[in-house]
């Protein structure tokens, strides 16, 4: 099997209608992928295992008038059978590798309780500091 990380352009829409299942949280809409590739500063990596999609991060960058720009990391997704091989790590340094084109810091938060995705981040050699206790609100609009 050979495996690909590749970032996502405007006009690679076709690449994430085959993908395996659990990558994502949803089905992926045509539409609404096709709007986030077009945006700018929003960036989105996959991991391709012979044409399909078995994993991928996006992320977004977060411009402020008083701090520096981040990368905010919104999403790292692995297919099952494909967890524990080293594919979000991958995945997740080429982001960080685009990160570091436009923004000075970034950032990701996950649940307390999912234990993966804290391993994933406190592997990772560059962190700043520990992690941060956070309260997150969502509204629906």
């Amino acid at each position: 099997m050979a495996l690909e990380i590749r970032r996502l352009f405007p006009g690679d829409d076709a690449l994430v209608m085959r993908v395996a299942d659990e990558v994502f949280d949803e089905p992926v809409g045509p539409d609404r992928l096709s709007a986030y590739l077009a945006e700018p500063g929003h960036f989105m990596v996959v991991a391709l295992a012979d044409g399909i999609v078995v994993g991928q991060c996006a992320a977004v960058i977060h411009r402020h008038p008083d701090k520096v720009s981040e990368l905010y990391v919104d999403e790292v997704g692995v297919a099952p059978a494909f967890q524990r091989q080293g594919i979000a790590t991958r995945m997740l340094g080429a982001m960080f590798a685009l990160g570091r084109e436009h923004c000075e810091e970034a950032w990701v938060g996950t649940e307390p309780d999912n234990v993966a995705a804290r391993a994933l981040y406190e592997s990772r050699k560059e962190p700043h500091g520990p992690a941060e206790g956070f309260v997150m609100y969502v509204y629906r609009l």
